[in-house]
């Protein structure tokens, strides 16, 4: 009700070449009643089977974008019938959104009331558990760019399909076969499993193993709930735990003290304790502010890591750097928080779009750059398998990235020296994040941009050759990630990165490469950091 549906799915339908039918007008035309009059004369219940069996006829035709109208959902065997024949698409709207929308609208019955936010209220609660039960996509429609909303549907269709075909590859391949590895995090009392394979979130005693009180909290964003969040949450109900469900807005402009105190405020009306486990279900965001969460809620609460992309599951999910970003630079507030299990499902690989699973593999790239030759020598070699997913591929490189990422933690958990070299290509990629705004590029693009500059600064210093540095630059642009820096301006950028977690005295404290698979931590000359800002920028 009031979501903009009517707007959308018209301009849905168009971009898909299909007919556009919203179900209220449907009924108007058939009955020759408005919806007001249907409601005044014949009440809510008559009105509500003449919309199921709008929606019942409507259903069984092909190539249509059908708008139901709010309350549609009520109906079971509408719900099972939209469920079972088409692609379901909430467009969720917060209650002040809906009542700007329609607080002029009088053709909407159930708010003709006294208290028009209340009523939303009730309904809401009514109804959201319905429509997260048979949506296949969740899209919040805060946004006032209809065309971004539209584009981010399609984008999510899509990703939907390939991952329908390349799960249908897999089972003609066979590859249930696969085995399952686990790692470990050596960290003494701290220490806890990394299990990575395909298949996991369908294992329920795995998760539930490593929950030991009685209640979880689950975070999760609006892209990633509809895919998996129904069988982690009926996983761990089966296993007698009882479950909350916290759902957040996707997108790393959303990795803030709001959302964080989103997640406080479901934890505290939820009468949270402190046995309480916390689980962050998606990619790096969710995780980060998960874990500042958990770290934070009554002093330390567990939580669980499952990560949903290529880059959570080879990074951040592992070593416990948890936080929220600030206005005026990234991850400036959190804390060091140990998961009590990273559990990864390479099977939510198949659901990644291709722009996040290029981001990822920045991520893969880097460990290879500063800490291992020869695994940057088989990237270099299998990026195109990894590209096209290859889930042999893609399984060696998560495990390698999981076990040199853990070995850097358990020598150096704190960032006190070593695991600086981790932030390989991060001052300038934070910096391209904070300039342009969070969300504009992805965190993975930046720092796949930031390597290339961090190489490029690196060869000016004479600590690698220039053929290191276009061997990093034809990587890069292979994985799909941008090699060009945008134009910030160069006192912008020195400005940006003079807000660094790792800058000391002042001074801005580079990772860079002596040589191509070993870091090097230095500061670097004004006029070389300059000419490598006007070299890879523009």
């Amino acid at each position: 009700m009031g979501a903009g549906k009517t707007t959308i799915g018209r301009l849905l339908a168009r971009k898909l070449n299909r007919r556009f039918i919203d179900s209220d007008h449907e009924i108007e035309a058939r009955t020759g009643a408005t919806i007001p009059w249907i409601f005044e004369i014949e009440g809510e219940a008559c009105f509500r089977k003449r919309e199921a069996d709008v929606i019942r006829d409507l259903t069984a035709q092909d190539g249509l974008v059908l708008a139901t109208g709010g309350g549609a959902v009520l109906n079971p065997e509408s719900r099972a019938l939209l469920a079972e024949r088409g692609t379901v698409i909430y467009l969720r709207a917060s209650i002040g959104s809906i009542l700007q929308r329609t607080s002029h609208d009088k053709n909407r019955p159930l708010l003709q009331t006294a208290d028009p936010r209340a009523k939303l209220e009730e309904l809401l609660e009514q109804r959201d558990p319905l429509y997260r039960e048979i949506a296949d996509l969740v899209i919040d429609t805060g946004r006032p760019n209809v065309q971004s909303m539209v584009q981010t549907i399609l984008d999510q269709l899509a990703a939907q399909e390939n991952a329908r075909a390349r799960r249908l590859a897999r089972t003609a391949m066979n590859e249930q076969a696969q085995t399952h590895l686990t790692l470990n995090v050596d960290l003494g009392e701290r220490s806890y499993p990394i299990a990575i394979g395909p298949g996991l979130l369908d294992d329920g005693a795995l998760l539930a193993r490593h929950i030991q009180g009685q209640k979880v909290a689950i975070v999760t964003n609006t892209t990633v709930a509809p895919l998996y969040l129904d069988k982690v949450a009926g996983h761990l109900r089966a296993a007698g735990r009882e479950v909350v469900e916290i759902v957040l807005p996707d997108g790393e402009e959303h990795k803030n003290w709001q959302s964080l105190n989103l997640v406080y405020d479901a934890l505290l009306q939820n009468k949270c304790d402190r046995k309480t486990t916390l689980v962050a279900l998606g990619g790096g965001v969710i995780g980060d502010l998960t874990g500042f969460a958990a770290s934070s809620y009554m002093r330390g609460v567990p939580f669980v890591q499952i990560p949903t992309t290529l880059l959570a599951q080879v990074d951040s999910s592992v070593g416990g750097k948890t936080g929220i970003n600030h206005p005026l630079g990234k991850n400036m507030i959190g804390a060091f928080y140990q998961p009590r299990a990273v559990l990864a499902d390479t099977a939510t690989l198949d659901t990644l779009p291709a722009r996040e699973l290029a981001a990822g593999l920045a991520e893969v790239i880097k460990h290879g750059a500063v800490l291992d030759a020869a695994f940057f020598d088989w990237i270099e070699a299998n990026i195109d398998k990894l590209v096209g997913r290859d889930p042999d591929a893609l399984a060696h490189a998560i495990a390698r990235s999981c076990e040199i990422k853990a070995d850097v933690v358990r020598k150096d958990e704190r960032e006190g020296g070593l695991r600086a070299v981790l932030n390989f290509g991060h001052t300038f990629g934070h910096a391209i994040e904070n300039g342009l705004g969070y969300g504009a590029w992805l965190h993975g693009e930046a720092v796949g941009c930031g390597m290339v500059m961090a190489a490029d600064l690196s060869a000016r210093l004479g600590l690698i050759d220039p053929a290191s540095v276009e061997r990093m630059r034809a990587l890069v642009r292979a994985a799909g990630l941008p090699a060009s820096a945008p134009d910030l301006g160069e006192a912008r950028w020195i400005e940006l990165m003079a807000v660094d977690k790792k800058n000391e005295g002042g001074e801005i404290r580079f990772i860079l490469l002596k040589p191509l698979g070993s870091p090097s931590i230095t500061t670097a000359p004004i006029e070389h950091l300059r000419s490598t800002l006007a070299a890879c920028s523009g």
